[in-house]
């Protein structure tokens, strides 16, 4: 690799495609530049760009793009910003592995056929995630691909935590709980151990990635114990427009008194629900914190995100036996300290106990000193680790015997 290469790092959500690109510094991998592409598929398809080496920064409209426009898009500004011969290998994350990928993967034919066969584990994330990579191909022939897995943290997490009380042989099709957000939290692990001790991160943990998307994970002895997303990110708790848990009986309610099919279902707990189903005008809790005094709405909604969050963290507390480390990460964990706050009320029991100032200035720890679990907040950043693992593979692999899609 040399020495003015890049890896272009891709992290491709329902309606979003985040990028960055990274050049190693010494043995640390350095963010030249990071973006993101927003509302694809939606009116008014945002840009904005940030490249702190050439102190750059941008934001514009541009449109109103399907996926492989706004992809498309995205590789004509990069190949005028840098030009794409200068990217030595992409790294994608992708939300789902199945049961067969458990560590990042050269992307092949093969990877991708399998993909292609789970992809109904991920409706709204692997046809978008696969589509990315083969453009990715067809623009840079023979360029080394990663798949990193957002599904892999969890892979070995207790047989009891991962089964679904479903009949068995749905289990021989795939069909568990596979948990999400696994970039992320590997992150947070890595950072815990930098910032607060590699014992502490071999304690129990819980952490709380809490955004457009939220999860929790349960961690003991640095490996998922259990984690409240399910077989889809759709399960756990409710989210900006997903329901999270539902009683299954749901589904064949609606059917009978509102003809309600299985798409219109699936379209209705993804992205009629929630926070925004909830409060019936906003999925943003930054909106919904302004209104809630004078709207009850936006109160309740409110309301039902943390106590969920509270309802999970203590749930997690009786898996891990105990708690000694509670993280809050995620665009709504790491800058909304009212929610902190408000989660945090009722779990004296577990001896959590926020320090009110550090809490307000967004501290790195919040908690009271008096307090036997520290709480934290850490920002995460899972393109750091999509970046480690395709440095570390090119690292190891002998010239030319890299995998790619011709394969």
């Amino acid at each position: 690799m040399s020495s003015g290469a890049c890896i272009l790092t891709i992290n491709g959500g329902s309606s979003s495609i985040k990028f960055a690109l990274h050049r190693m510094d010494g043995n640390q991998s350095r963010k030249d530049l990071r973006g993101k592409i927003d509302r694809i598929g939606l009116q008014g398809t945002y840009f904005t760009f940030d490249d702190p080496t050439r102190k750059q920064q941008g934001d514009r409209g541009i449109g109103e793009l399907d996926h492989r426009l706004a992809a498309d898009f995205l590789l004509d500004w990069l190949a005028e910003q840098i030009g794409l011969s200068s990217i030595a290998a992409v790294g994608h994350r992708v939300v789902n592995g199945g049961a067969r990928y458990r560590e990042p993967h050269w992307i092949t034919q093969e990877v991708l056929r399998e993909l292609r066969r789970i992809s109904a584990y991920a409706p709204e994330h692997l046809p978008s995630e696969i589509n990315m990579i083969e453009l990715v191909d067809e623009r840079m022939p023979g360029l080394p691909q990663v798949a990193c897995f957002d599904t892999a943290f969890h892979r070995d997490m207790p047989r009891v935590a991962k089964t679904l009380a479903i009949p068995r042989r749905f289990a021989a099709n795939g069909v568990e709980r596979y948990g999400f957000h696994g970039l992320s939290y590997e992150f947070l692990m890595e950072e815990l151990a930098r910032l607060a001790s590699a014992e502490a991160a071999k304690g129990r943990v819980i952490l709380c990635h809490l955004g457009n998307g939220s999860s929790l994970a349960a961690v003991r002895n640095g490996k998922s114990v259990d984690t409240s997303m399910g077989f889809t990110p759709a399960a756990g708790l409710p989210m900006s427009t997903r329901s999270g848990d539902l009683d299954p009986g749901l589904g064949w309610y609606l059917a009978q008194t509102e003809q309600m099919t299985a798409k219109q279902f699936h379209q209705m707990v993804n992205q009629e629900s929630g926070l925004l189903g909830v409060s019936e005008t906003s999925s943003d809790l930054r909106d919904l914190l302004g209104r809630e005094a004078d709207d009850v709405r936006a109160a309740e909604a409110v309301e039902l995100f943390c106590y969920q969050v509270r309802k999970w963290i203590g749930a997690f507390a009786a898996a891990l036996g105990g708690l000694d480390t509670l993280v809050f990460s995620g665009g709504i964990g790491e800058n909304a300290p009212a929610i902190r706050a408000r989660i945090c009320e009722g779990l004296g029991f577990l001896d959590v106990q926020l320090d009110e100032n550090r809490n307000a200035a967004g501290e790195t720890v919040i908690s009271a000193d008096q307090g036997h679990v520290q709480v934290r907040v850490i920002r995460t950043d899972e393109d750091v680790i999509i970046a480690k693992a395709v440095f570390g593979m090119l690292a190891r692999a002998e010239t030319g015997q890299h995998a790619h899609l011709e394969e």
